[in-house]
């Protein structure tokens, strides 16, 4: 891939700039708006991200997360978030899912509240997703979004009164090399953001509505301090009024858990609640207490959202959010419609109710799916259960968490059958990601990048803490070793040698494996894979 300086812009530098989008997306002026943000913020986001690191020394030193005690004024203080806009306040079904074109136009006109966009867990940022991704959202805040199925010939547009649009840009821990600032990569948050709001702030004001946004993977209320700033950063620059972004933050790590209130209170002029973000928040708990022999979780099958853990962040998700007015929103049931087995599918709906009928009954505002066949399913459950826009007059005074709530380890079996699933759905869904696929059904369940972290570091938590199985054998590294060996003949098996030999499956399992046997537990997979990703890409254009 070849680097070109732009003469116009001082500074910035394109890697492999001939995109067919560039002219569109990658305005000068756009690059100029990022490139101002990344120089302003990229210091604070090395900082945070150096403060993450000193807190994981810390935990695997034996420190213990606790409620912060030098922010409980805030906690117990008396204090609300700004008036949620009209167009948020009933929420009661929102759809995720990557930015592609006919995706997005599937979402948007599912009936679903809201639509959130997804940059980051289900989109595997292949340079040409990226632009395209921001380009099918600029066309549907225009509403000139269309697709064409090559092979049937149907058109796909948007309806007349689509889902609410949210956006999901990446996690501050990442880059985009695609593009370099004073020669560094930028923070893939800030491209992500910068582009979208850039291109579709005014234009979404002007409709008479705002960007909305989903900000994932925070730890800490400094790193909610510093969206802020970014916010208004952005909102000065673009000529908005303070406030006119309004973001809602997944609350899907194990220190944000007790910080909460903090959170809100940064962002409490752009903020519209939080979310129960479960996958990435199962896979936190794993990652904060890696050296903690006593906290390793049974098979993923069983770690449900009844677990007591996360029946206790879940039930102070919504007291907090509605003692401050802040929408508390509910996870994402994994399961997905079966199309070829009735009886099957007939379980997998019924499981989809009973999530969806806990949430709404504990006062959740409204939930995710991750398939339009869901969308009526959920709003059928809370539309009998919740006949208000939201339930922010459910205050849950009765709920009463300590950390010890917050920390308590889930039980359960540790079987062969559980090693063997995260064995064959992380490399499969590494497989696809390497592929430039980031969301992948498998075993009727859409997997993405949070639950194949669960996959991958459940398996490093059994292996380095050398756990015992239900069959009495232990998880050392030749049992391992002899299992990956077995799932990747049964892959080959399932998908055939063509389909096999000319995928990434080799690829994956090397990933795989070196994630799994590494002796220090990787933040996320997402590192290493997109250096891979880079390289297949570049490898791509050469042939």
């Amino acid at each position: 891939m070849r680097c070109e300086a732009s003469p116009e812009l001082p500074g910035i530098s394109l890697v492999d700039p001939d995109h067919r989008l560039r002219a569109e997306v990658l305005r000068p002026e756009a690059l100029a708006f990022v490139a101002d943000l990344v120089r302003v913020f990229q210091p604070r986001i090395r900082e945070v991200l150096e403060a993450r690191r000193r807190l994981q020394v810390r935990l695997d030193a034996g420190q213990r997360l606790d409620f912060l005690p030098e922010t409980k004024s805030i906690r117990e203080g008396d204090w609300s978030i700004a008036p949620l806009p009209e167009e948020l306040q009933d929420r009661r079904v929102e759809i995720t899912g990557p930015p592609d074109r006919k995706m997005v136009i599937n979402a948007m006109n599912s009936g679903a509240s809201c639509f959130m966009s997804d940059f980051e867990d289900s989109c595997a940022p292949t340079w040409n997703r990226l632009l395209e991704g921001q380009k099918n959202l600029m066309e549907a805040v225009r509403r000139t979004l269309r697709f064409e199925d090559g092979v049937t010939g149907k058109i796909y547009e948007l309806k007349e009164r689509p889902a609410v649009l949210l956006m999901r840009p990446r996690g501050l821990h990442l880059e985009e090399r695609h593009l370099t600032v004073d020669g560094l990569a930028v923070p893939a948050s800030l491209f992500d953001f910068g582009l979208f709001v850039f291109h579709n702030a005014k234009e979404l004001v002007a409709r008479g509505t705002a960007p909305y946004l989903y900000l994932p993977k925070l730890e800490h209320h400094r790193e909610a301090a510093l969206w802020r700033e970014i916010f208004l950063f952005a909102e000065a620059r673009l000529g908005l009024t303070p406030g006119t972004i309004r973001a809602t933050v997944l609350i899907e790590t194990l220190p944000a858990a007790f910080q909460m209130d903090e959170i809100l209170f940064e962002l409490k002029q752009h903020i519209a609640g939080l979310n129960c973000g479960r996958w990435d928040y199962i896979f936190s708990f794993i990652k904060k207490r890696r050296r903690d022999s006593g906290a390793v979780l049974p098979d993923r099958g069983l770690v449900g959202m009844t677990q007591p853990f996360l029946r206790a962040y879940s039930q102070l998700l919504i007291q907090t959010c509605h003692r401050r007015g802040a929408l508390a929103m509910g996870g994402m049931a994994a399961q997905i419609p079966i199309k070829d087995d009735a009886n099957a599918n007939a379980s997998a709906m019924e499981r989809v109710r009973q999530d969806k009928l806990r949430e709404v009954q504990d006062g959740h505002d409204g939930t995710w799916v991750a398939h339009p066949g869901l969308v009526a399913l959920a709003k059928e459950v809370f539309d009998a259960h919740m006949p208000s826009p939201n339930q922010l007059h459910v205050k849950r005074e009765d709920v009463k968490v300590a950390a010890e709530d917050l920390l308590r380890v889930p039980e359960g079996a540790r079987t062969e059958a559980g090693l063997r699933h995260n064995v064959r759905v992380g490399i499969r869904y590494l497989e696809a990601w390497l592929g430039g696929n980031g969301c992948v059904p498998i075993d009727n369940l859409m997997e993405d990048a949070a639950t194949a972290e669960i996959c991958r570091a459940q398996v490093w938590q059994w292996l380095h803490h050398r756990v015992l199985l239900a069959d009495g054998r232990i998880v050392d590294g030749p049992r391992l070793s002899q299992i990956i060996v077995e799932e990747m003949a049964r892959l080959r098996s399932e998908f055939g040698d063509a389909r096999f030999t000319g995928g990434c499956f080799a690829e994956a399992r090397r990933l795989f494996e070196s994630l799994c046997n590494a002796p220090v537990l990787e933040d996320f997979l997402t590192l290493p894979a997109y250096g891979h990703l880079l390289a297949d890409e570049l490898m791509a254009r050469v042939s």
